[in-house]
């Protein structure tokens, strides 16, 4: 059974200081083994403080102190310290405080170009691909990974811009960046992988870096953000940090990508620990229910509904938030791959009783080409969020136990299926399909009786 770490490996600078408030910049970083590997994978959550200096914070403390942490990425914040101070060399927050906007306020939107950083190891020769190769691959050739941030975002996004420098080679062996064979010295990979571009590249001309590499790290790929000045004051960039198996397949590229734009990862509701296990969301199971090419390996189904508006790419007249008590009857649920769609696309129902921060989200996905042309089916996919776990946003499962990979007839809701919440807190009715999705009755609250007798 895999379980996730959360941990601040990688950051040899991220050294906690005396149990003080500190003020910073919130850093988030995830890393992600290959399919199939024992290793677990990880999380780290670090501020950079004025004069640079990283102080890694327990992230279990950090998810209850702040409240809505993955809405503070790359944010300056206040960190309050328990009494106790430390966990495992980590601070252990008390409350996170933002001192400006949180996501989505404002999103993740316009042109995000990415620079794409090509560096081998001086002790690695290899050059695995061309830059021609990568240059395809941020294209906005169609399937390829400009292509792909448009349609998921309904074209509120794109990496326009982007561009591919390299190869060009480390000051250092591997054995430099990866000691101990298991922890990499992210930092240190980005400081001479950028340092040695420094000359042919312009890093103002940019939000996002890329860094691919001809040789494994440790046990995973890399995405998330990381504070650094490159060309003009400090700020924050989205970063990944690749080896080769990472930019073989465009998939897990995209998952690192939507960490760097400060997506954490979804899951499915068997409570394993095992964050890689719902397929439909490429912040999960990025290599589930995909489609091959012959070139780019692996391509990236959608991402979820619950990302899609954490990153401000649903508008408000697609969705419905239901936060009364009472009967909603023949709501039309357009897939949500359907841009421009006219009828709803997100279903948003609160748990009465409970903070904001836990709710359901509705969303259909049907089997489209290219992106969502390996789905397991055509359903409506039912979320449960909680803004206080390291996964948010969770598929239900109407079969008990629920099944180990959320491809399974009770993840998926179709025509005639229906599915109650604990707590009878709510309940979705699937009554019919259209040619984009699906037609539903939602009740929200107990006691309450479908006009057609179901209930």
């Amino acid at each position: 059974m895999i379980r996730a770490v959360i941990l601040a490996a990688g950051f040899a600078a991220a050294v906690p200081i005396a149990a003080a408030p500190v003020s910073g910049t919130l850093e988030m970083r995830w890393g992600d083994p290959p399919p199939g590997s024992a290793q677990a994978a990880r999380f780290e959550v670090t501020v950079v403080d004025a004069d640079g200096r990283r102080h890694a914070i327990d992230a279990d403390s950090a998810l209850r102190a702040s409240g809505d942490l993955f809405g503070q990425i790359g944010r300056p914040v206040t960190v309050s310290v328990a009494d106790d101070g430390l966990r495992d060399g980590r601070l252990r927050a008390e409350t996170i405080v933002p001192h400006g906007p949180v996501l989505p306020a404002g999103g993740v939107t316009g042109s995000r170009p990415w620079a794409t950083l090509l560096c081998r190891f001086a002790d690695v020769a290899v050059e695995p691909h061309p830059p021609a190769y990568f240059e395809t691959l941020m294209s906005d050739a169609e399937g390829r990974l400009d292509h792909y941030w448009q349609t998921v975002s309904y074209g509120k996004v794109d990496i326009a811009g982007s561009a591919v420098y390299g190869w060009f080679t480390l000051p250092h062996p591997r054995s430099h960046y990866i000691p101990d064979g298991e922890s990499a010295d992210l930092l240190a990979l980005f400081q001479d992988c950028t340092g040695v571009a420094d000359a042919t590249v312009d890093f103002s001309n940019f939000v996002g870096i890329n860094t691919m590499y001809n040789a494994d790290l440790d046990c995973c790929a890399w995405g998330g953000s990381l504070w650094a000045a490159l060309d003009g004051p400090a700020r924050s960039w989205y970063v990944t940090w690749e080896p080769p198996w990472g930019y073989a397949n465009q998939a897990p590229l995209a998952h690192e990508m939507g960490h760097g734009f400060g997506l954490p990862h979804a899951n499915n509701s068997d409570r394993d620990g095992d964050p890689y296990d719902n397929p439909w969301d490429v912040m999960s199971g990025a290599w589930y229910n995909v489609t091959f090419d012959a070139t780019f390996g692996w391509q990236p189904q959608h991402i979820g509904i619950w990302s899609r508006d954490h990153l401000g790419w649903v508008d408000p007249e697609r969705q419905l938030v239901i936060d009364s008590i009472g009967v909603h009857e023949g709501i039309v649920l357009d897939r949500a791959s359907l841009a421009d769609s006219s009828n709803v696309q997100m279903i948003k129902v609160t748990i009465p009783g409970a903070p904001a921060s836990r709710h359901y989200l509705i969303e259909a996905r049907v089997r489209t080409p290219l992106y969502e042309g390996g789905l397991a089916g055509d359903a409506v996919i039912i979320t449960e969020v909680d803004g206080t776990r390291v996964e948010p946003a969770w598929s239900v499962d109407a079969d008990e136990p629920p099944a180990d990979v959320a491809n399974n007839a009770g993840s998926m809701f179709v025509a005639g299926e229906s599915w109650t919440a604990p707590d009878d807190a709510m309940q979705v009715e699937v009554v019919g399909r259209t040619d984009e999705g699906f037609v539903l009755n939602v009740r929200r609250g107990v006691d309450l009786v479908f006009a057609d007798g179901f209930d």
